[in-house]
């Protein structure tokens, strides 16, 4: 079950299959099942007046599609598909294979999910299915048949949608049979495995396959490597069923790409392994407006998926228009906020916003997520909203295709993440996503365009190379890393980075294990702080307290940039940096330090590899500047006006204004930025 090579591009459809005819895409989930053909005429209507060209149908319909096993009802969707085509807009169609109808698990409760606990899954809700079940996967593959034997070649049908939001994780006994195969692929033999597993502790020695389980519910804690593969292993089997339906999709339809959407830094799915089996790179992403930090986390979750796609150009398959459901407070965005979240993505390398839903429903557990026609229909200030940003998208056509060009990567890696997050860790404070926002954060406020890579990512085209807790890196990596300084860039790593092997296993000798050399100094113990933390001097960063974490380091060859000042840590080092002969530098950052000592940090490596924002100076604060292909976009995400300086002259493609010397920005506003040559 280990997931295939990946395609050759030129063998993939491509986005631009779409785009060509359509320019950026824009639409949303639409639901016809849960209405009749009177609302069906007047969506499609309300779409193209809209601009609406691609729509997303059937996610949640396989209980209309197949009443009964082997009994299909596709008229309804005959008539969806006909109306969508007849007013120009494109179908991305589903498999509905996300939520199987009531029959299946009543017929077959072993197509049901089991948790950890043992306790097997109720229909009623979704995603309750067991990815291994022999069951599930015959239906599955059945009415995606029927579908693509009904709809291959259809002119709506442009690409096709597996499934949705894969997450689930099951315990049952068919799921550790496939573990079982899953483990021999990885590990060859139990000699492998117990050596892996390391489990000459605590008495876990396995002496047959047949003993090996999935991470069940257990008295105390886990075996933390057992854990770890089995987070790979679960992912690894939702692409296995990912690709099942892929491949049928592809024998019968091949020249029509097929997608499934991402969920951003989900923590169950290790996209990194998918993203080559897609043709398309989707992603859902739900911005908190109520969270000040917004923007930021948002505009990072779109470099990853930009970098997912390999730096080529993606979509957003779902946000919200306005409140989402399953907040315990909603908070709704602004018709400026939308637009801005929309514009946002499309300055970051999307070349379709697309969101959910297209029509509120009225019953249901989503009925007051927002939608694109609310409950109050078309005549309203949000659909009003929706129309004119159709309209705005359309005028920028020029950036379809295009890249974001970065000299700075983010290192983030899955397995990573999981495994400096078990239980039994030095301490719980220290998690890897603030972390990684953290160090973001001061490249996004200087308008620094950022690629989030792997650790086996090729890293010699960037100059600042940011590892902000790369706690498990693989010794087939580690060269990639050292290969930033060795070729005159700078490598920055922040805590608890190079603590494991491939196998959780904790690295020996004076960490970071395989960089210190690197930076010049070495560490001997991890020192999680209790209050009031430790008084830190910095003559560079100024000094400043650091809470939570430190780490006992030294200065080898290198130089201390900030120093315990009293103390048992007196004279540790948390920040060292060693110059190299290349012209390079490695940093290591040993403690989680204030945010603006963060910054200073990232500022100073910024100087060192040579590597300035998108604009001549520092971008006005919480406006955020992104330059794609020859177009800059200037987003103002506060709620207070902002004045950006520009050199030159300037055209904004969204209010065919031009512009010179500078741009006044409304709240939540965005401008669209080509230089004038004459």
């Amino acid at each position: 079950m280990t997931a295939p090579a990946p395609d050759a591009p030129a063998s993939r459809p491509a986005l631009s299959a779409l785009t060509d005819d359509a320019g950026l895409l824009y639409g949303a989930d639409w639901n016809p099942e849960q209405w009749g053909p009177d609302v069906w005429r007047e969506d499609v209507a309300l779409m193209q007046a809209a601009g609406v060209n691609l729509v997303t149908v059937g996610v949640f319909s396989w209980a209309r599609l197949e009443p009964a096993p082997g009994r299909y009802d596709t008229d309804w969707l005959d008539q969806v598909l006909a109306l969508a085509d007849a007013h120009g807009v494109m179908v991305d169609l589903a498999t509905p294979t996300a939520s199987p109808p009531p029959w299946l698990g009543v017929r077959w409760p072993g197509a049901r999910a089991v948790t950890a606990d043992g306790v097997r899954l109720s229909h009623g809700s979704r995603n309750h299915f067991c990815p291994s079940s022999p069951h599930y996967r015959e239906r599955a593959l059945a009415v995606v048949r029927a579908l693509v034997d009904r709809y291959a070649g259809h002119p709506a049908v442009r690409m096709w949608h597996v499934g949705n939001e894969y997450g689930q994780v099951c315990y049952c006994e068919h799921c550790a049979a496939r573990f079982r195969t899953w483990l021999r692929e990885r590990h060859g033999t139990l000699d492998e495995l117990n050596r892996a597993w390391g489990t000459t502790f605590w008495s876990q020695r396995y002496g047959d396959w047949g003993e090996v389980v999935p991470p069940r519910a257990a008295p105390y804690l886990l075996n933390p490597t057992q854990v770890l593969d089995h987070r790979r292993f679960a992912s690894d089997l939702l692409l296995d069923l990912y690709l099942e339906q892929r491949d049928l999709l592809r024998e019968r339809d091949p020249g029509t790409p097929v997608t499934t959407n991402f969920m951003g830094f989900h923590g169950l799915t290790d996209y990194r392994r998918w993203a080559p089996h897609v043709d398309v790179v989707a992603d859902d992403v739900y911005g908190d407006p109520a969270d000040p930090d917004s923007p930021v986390r948002v505009a990072l979750t779109h470099d990853l998926v930009r970098g997912l796609a390999g730096g080529a150009p993606w979509i957003v398959m779902e946000q919200a228009a306005g409140a989402v459901n399953w907040r315990p407070h909603n908070v709704p965005k602004t018709v400026a906020q939308m637009r801005l979240d929309s514009l946002r993505a499309v300055a970051r390398g999307a070349d379709g916003s697309c969101f959910f839903q297209w029509r509120a429903s009225v019953f249901g557990a989503e009925r007051f997520h927002s939608a694109l026609v609310p409950h109050a229909g078309p005549g309203t200030r949000l659909h009003r909203a929706v129309v004119e940003h159709g309209a705005e998208l359309t005028r920028l056509r020029q950036v379809v295709g295009t890249r974001v060009p970065a000299r700075v990567a983010l290192v983030f890696d899955w397995p990573s993440w999981w495994a400096a997050e078990e239980p039994a860790q030095p301490s719980d404070r220290l998690r890897v996503l603030p972390q990684v926002l953290a160090y973001y954060a001061p490249l996004w406020r200087a308008g620094v365009a950022v690629d989030v890579v792997g650790p086996d990512a090729d890293l010699s085209g960037y100059d600042l190379v940011v590892a902000p807790q790369l706690y498990l890196v693989e010794d087939d990596h580690v060269q990639h890393l050292r290969g930033v300084v060795e070729h005159g860039g700078v490598l920055l790593l922040g805590p608890f980075s190079g603590v494991a092997d491939r196998d959780g296993h904790v690295r020996t000798g004076r960490f970071p294990v395989p960089f210190a050399d690197l930076v010049g100094g070495s560490g001997e113990e991890h020192v999680p702080l209790g209050d009031p933390g430790v008084a830190v001097r910095s003559g560079l960063l100024g000094d400043f307290t650091a809470h939570d974490w430190a780490e006992r380091v030294r200065v080898d060859d290198g130089e201390a940039v900030a120093t315990v000042d009293g103390g048992d840590l007196d004279g540790a080092a948390l920040v060292v940096r060693r110059a190299h002969p290349s012209g390079g530098e490695g940093w290591y950052v040993a403690t989680t330090p204030p945010q603006e000592v963060v910054d200073a940090v990232v500022d100073a490596c910024l100087r060192a590899a040579g590597v300035t924002g998108a604009l001549a100076v520092r971008p006005p604060d919480g406006v955020e500047v992104v330059r794609r292909g020859d177009v800059l976009f200037c987003l103002n995400a506060t709620d207070e006006p902002r004045t950006v300086p520009l050199d030159g002259a300037w055209h904004d493609l969204l209010t065919g204004a031009d512009v010179a010397d500078h741009v006044l920005l409304a709240p939540h506003d965005a401008v669209a930025l080509t230089e004038r040559t004459s």
